[in-house]
């Protein structure tokens, strides 16, 4: 029934900063922009390298997602790497805070959290 995850949409709340962190910084491909003059919203379809998409919206007015303490919803978005390390250091020469590489217990891979510039909690997880 259920194949992968083909996409996930994130709204932001200043399309400019978010649109060069997820490009620039992140490095994923633009596949289609627009701007919906109806909505006042943009709309970026990016490509993830090895398959998924985000899409990446701009609303005025949309409300502060709460993350501290932890709501209901989405709890994050996860990136599989192939090294995890790696991954933060070039992050991190591009300003972007990363915690902590941890292991997870379970499975014994590599994982650490960064965030996007709405606090969006990010994951890079080792492949």
């Amino acid at each position: 029934m259920f194949k992968k995850i083909h996409h996930a949409a994130i709204i932001c709340s200043n399309y400019q900063v978010s649109r060069k962190f997820y490009v620039d910084v992140l490095g994923l491909k633009v596949i289609n922009e627009l701007y919906r003059e109806e909505r006042q919203s943009y709309k970026l379809d990016l490509a993830i390298e090895g398959g998924g998409q985000i899409e990446l919206f701009s609303f005025p007015s949309s409300p502060e997602r709460p993350s501290y303490p932890e709501a209901r919803g989405l709890r994050h978005l996860a990136f599989e790497v192939d090294n995890v390390e790696a991954c933060k250091k070039s992050l991190e020469a591009k300003l972007v805070e990363v915690e902590d590489v941890r292991i997870d217990e379970i499975t014994g891979k590599k994982f650490t959290f960064f965030s996007d510039p709405d606090g969006l909690p990010l994951e890079l997880y080792e492949a």
